[in-house]
């Protein structure tokens, strides 16, 4: 089983090195991740964005999104059950590969709940 926890806190050092020596890139890329997902639309409020942004990572498959993205909806105050729901739209969208991310996407939220409890 992948430690989700973490992988989550690797991908967070590796964009810190990677924003030292691209610090343009990285922060155009957090001003969009701050404008898109990061604060409260009109329309979508940011549990649900996080929800969606988790849905495409399942879809495509990569572990650092679901880490990052498993972590926030936590954080967002997601239950289990909006998880599993989200889960089952991914694997309409991505098929039998989204089965195997989406398990992966429910352990890293299980870990997650585990290290805040703990």
């Amino acid at each position: 089983m992948k430690d989700f926890p973490a992988i989550a806190e690797d991908l967070h050092k590796g964009m810190e090195a990677l924003a030292a020596g691209s610090p343009g890139t990285m922060t155009a890329f957090s001003a969009l991740m701050a404008e898109s997902a990061g604060k409260e639309g009109t329309t979508l409020s940011i549990k649900t964005k996080e929800l969606i942004a988790l849905a495409i990572a399942i879809s495509l498959r990569c572990d650092g999104c679901i880490a990052h993205h498993a972590h926030s909806v936590l954080e967002q105050g997601t239950s289990r059950d909006e998880l599993i729901e989200t889960i089952g739209v991914a694997i309409l969208m991505g098929g039998g590969p989204s089965v195997v991310y989406g398990v992966e996407a429910l352990q890293a939220y299980d870990q997650f709940v585990s290290k805040a409890a703990s």
